[in-house]
């Protein structure tokens, strides 16, 4: 029974951290490569999005090339840099597409973030995977 009890609060507690990680990042942060602005977006309710100019791809639904999908984030701050999924799913299949990342938080409304499209996370900041976002 006491095994049980402890496993009840030990849950309980890392979804606690774990929600507590993720709203950090909630909002809107951008970012300006020289080229183009770009954002993402860090809803509350789990839902991410990721927008360049007029065009935002993400959100509780939206639709790419016909089909209809959401963009949801899991924050993992256990270990250094933070690492945050991006997973698109495809509504109709529950098909799931990840997006690795890390960041690191330069103060509370700046981050470092970095991605790379080739299926691996990133292991560290560099000139070519990573920008600055800034909180609006």
């Amino acid at each position: 029974m006491k095994k049980l009890l402890v496993i009840t609060v030990l849950v309980q507690m890392l979804s606690i951290i774990s929600a507590v990680a993720q709203d950090k990042f909630v909002g809107k942060w951008t970012a300006d490569d020289g080229k183009e602005i770009g954002f993402i977006e860090f809803q509350e309710e789990g839902y991410a999005a990721l927008g360049i100019g007029n065009k935002v791809m993400g959100g509780k639904e939206f639709t790419l090339r016909g089909k209809k999908g959401s963009m949801t984030y899991v924050v993992s701050d256990e270990v250094l840099p933070i690492k945050i999924d991006l997973v698109v799913t495809k509504l109709e299949s529950g098909e799931q597409k990840k997006l690795l990342c890390i960041a690191r938080f330069i103060n509370d409304n700046e981050m470092l973030f970095a991605m790379n499209f080739n299926n691996q996370r990133p292991i560290d900041f560099t000139e070519n995977n990573a920008i600055i976002l800034k909180r609006e």
